[in-house]
């Protein structure tokens, strides 16, 4: 694994988690945020080939 997918797969990983913790803590805002940034990750993800799946529960 290359340091671009590794470190892509490092920040999905930490996003889910910060998502995660906005939903249980009820901060709808960052809630809202971090979606937006796992979006975005998981878009850059496909652009590139990067299979995610397995990460995601």
């Amino acid at each position: 694994m290359d340091a671009f997918t590794a470190g892509l797969l490092q920040r999905i990983r930490t996003t889910e988690t910060d998502l995660m913790r906005a939903r249980e803590t009820g901060d709808d805002f960052l809630a809202d945020v971090e979606q937006g940034e796992l979006d975005d990750l998981h878009r850059l993800a496909a652009e590139h080939g990067v299979e995610v799946g397995a990460l995601t529960s």
